[in-house]
């Protein structure tokens, strides 16, 4: 059977027909789902896609966290079983939700960047990176004005210990971000969050590369195995 990805919209949601496009070319069927809905459809696995929810007011995130859409999402993916990808404001929406540790602030310069952006895979056993390798390099498109991750040191010393650093930007993060962090993941490994665009690299007529369908297909690859992933990330 094919796998249906849900793909949530959000008011100010701008990338969530790009995320839908990406599951297409990747081999699953995109399943539209509205914030405003607590039903996810039964879908296999969910994308929350990048813009400005809610229109970014009070922080990035912070009113999404609270969307009836995110009743049945949130305990759904903490338990594990449920593959999570957050893009751009959909990482900001997961660590919001604490579904994931930390927080994406203001750029350290306070201008948006937009750039082709290339980020180096660290971890390749979550449920959205199984199809790289570690220390594989990929070029995607960075862009966002709150990309900066931060967290306490004994958070970050955490997430290096146990390989939940998913990718890193190569060179000095050109936000700011700690560590060079780009994306993290759960401890189950089947919740990631990404500030860059991979959905935007999935063709390469209209980006920088086709390295970011590797997102998706390892997403396939994890559904078509079935096998769980409690502690895949420090693989």
């Amino acid at each position: 059977m094919t796998a249906r990805v849900g793909v949530v919209t959000f008011p100010g949601s701008l990338d969530d027909r790009d995320a839908a496009r990406a599951v297409r070319i990747a081999g699953a069927e995109p399943v539209a789902l509205w914030h405003d809905d607590a039903d996810l459809k039964g879908v296999d696995a969910v994308v929350l896609p990048g813009g400005f929810s809610y229109g970014d007011y009070l922080r990035c995130g912070a009113i999404a966290r609270f969307a009836p859409i995110m009743t049945e999402l949130v305990p759904a993916a903490a338990s594990g079983n449920l593959p999570v990808l957050g893009i751009c404001n959909g990482f900001q929406i997961l660590c919001e939700s604490h579904l994931l540790p930390g927080a994406l602030t203001r750029n350290r310069s306070l201008h948006f960047i937009n750039r082709d952006q290339v980020l180096r895979i660290e971890a390749a056993g979550t449920a959205w990176t199984n199809r790289y390798t570690p220390g594989q390099e990929i070029l995607v498109v960075l862009k966002s004005g709150e990309g900066n991750y931060v967290a306490d040191p004994a958070t970050l010393d955490e997430l290096e210990a146990t390989g939940r650093i998913v990718a890193r930007y190569a060179g000095a993060a050109p936000n700011g971000s700690q560590r060079d962090i780009a994306g993290v993941a759960n401890e189950h490994g089947n919740v990631v969050g990404l500030m860059p665009h991979p959905e935007h690299a999935v063709e390469a007529l209209t980006g920088p590369s086709t390295d970011g369908l590797g997102f998706f297909t390892s997403l396939l690859a994890h559904l078509a195995e079935g096998s769980p992933l409690a502690g895949a990330p420090t693989g």
